[in-house]
């Protein structure tokens, strides 16, 4: 699956970032804020969630794309000193708004994540939308667990998101290592994938960028990673891997752990919890060593080939809608 990777409200990455035309920091520069190095979409203004919106749907209109995902930059990241939307929760209060500030911010995040949701499953019910959070809900939870509280510093609540069922998956950003105890993998990997129901998944992010740089990032600490991940059984669905250079490069020999230990054959992403029935089987004939297909419904996303192997049907391959015929053998 291909998913459209966005960050929601950073305008600037660094104080070097150019604007393009007709950015919106540069159509509503009263909600561009400058901060430690960069620039920041006042999360709380009308203007800047309508024009994410209209992002996210033009993409989705526009692409044949299968999801949405967010990275893990809601409010920004705490260096310190004050976020500068002071005008915004001003006039909020002056409506007769009655949240306090921390409370406020969340409330503004939540009604992003839901009204995108929201927006994306009108257009095009089958693009999910996911979202990567930081790795640490909250200092303590799982207990032993230290570090960034996210739910009181960068204003997010995954947790919500996953309950309300605004997200198809959430990823969260497990980017230390299990020896790691402060912010070990295990714990919090069962801690994220506890909150998985009603058919939405967690799926881990891991920091394979980190592969080599000292004793506690070796392959081996990968294996590990990959095994406890999937000791979480069906709520833990898979892991995502930041980020593609180690494998380019095939970096201590990575690419081929991947290639023959971890995924040695293909594999279908989850079911979404808002699939509906499944579709009618397909309508094939027998013609010599090939499989002829009737022609696909409109709808149909792809083909998936199974081989009989002891017993058991096993993925040998995963075919696009347009497939017409199949060579067996």
């Amino acid at each position: 699956e291909v998913h459209a990777w966005m960050n929601p409200y950073r305008a600037r990455a660094n104080a070097n970032s150019t604007l393009s035309a007709g950015h919106m920091a540069l159509e509503f520069p009263q909600y561009a804020y400058r901060y430690a190095n960069t620039t920041w979409m006042d999360p709380e203004a009308t203007e800047v969630q309508d024009r994410l919106q209209d992002v996210v749907l033009d993409v989705v209109r526009r692409y044949d794309i299968d999801g949405i995902h967010f990275d893990d930059y809601f409010n920004p990241y705490p260096d310190g000193t004050p976020f500068p939307d002071s005008g915004t929760y001003d006039r909020y209060v002056g409506g007769g708004g009655t949240l306090s500030r921390d409370d406020w911010r969340r409330e503004y995040v939540n009604q992003m994540v839901a009204r995108i949701s929201r927006a994306i499953a009108d257009e095009k019910p089958w693009v999910r939308f996911g979202i990567s959070p930081f790795g640490i809900y909250r200092p303590g939870i799982p207990p032993g667990i230290r570090g960034l509280d996210q739910y009181a510093e960068i204003f997010a609540d995954p947790p919500l998101w996953m309950e309300q069922g605004w997200v198809d998956y959430l990823a969260p950003q497990l980017y230390w290592p299990s020896t790691q105890t402060a912010q070990a993998y295990e714990p919090l990997m069962q801690w994220w994938s506890s909150l998985a129901q009603q058919g939405r998944t967690i799926m881990a992010v891991n920091n394979l960028s980190r592969l080599g740089d000292n004793g506690d990032w070796s392959v081996e600490e990968f294996r590990r990673q990959v095994a406890m991940t999937r000791a979480e059984g069906p709520n833990a669905v898979g892991n995502i891997w930041f980020q593609v250079g180690p494998l380019q490069e095939n970096r201590m020999g990575i690419a081929d752990v991947f290639r023959q230990e971890f995924y040695p054959t293909p594999a279908l992403t989850p079911v979404m919890a808002s699939a509906g029935a499944a579709p009618d089987p397909p309508l094939a004939q027998l013609q010599g060593a090939e499989v002829v297909l009737a022609p696909h419904p409109e709808n149909l996303r792809g083909y998936v080939l199974y081989q009989e192997s002891a017993g058991e049907f096993v993925v040998q391959s995963i075919l696009p809608a347009e497939t017409s015929r199949i060579a067996l053998g």
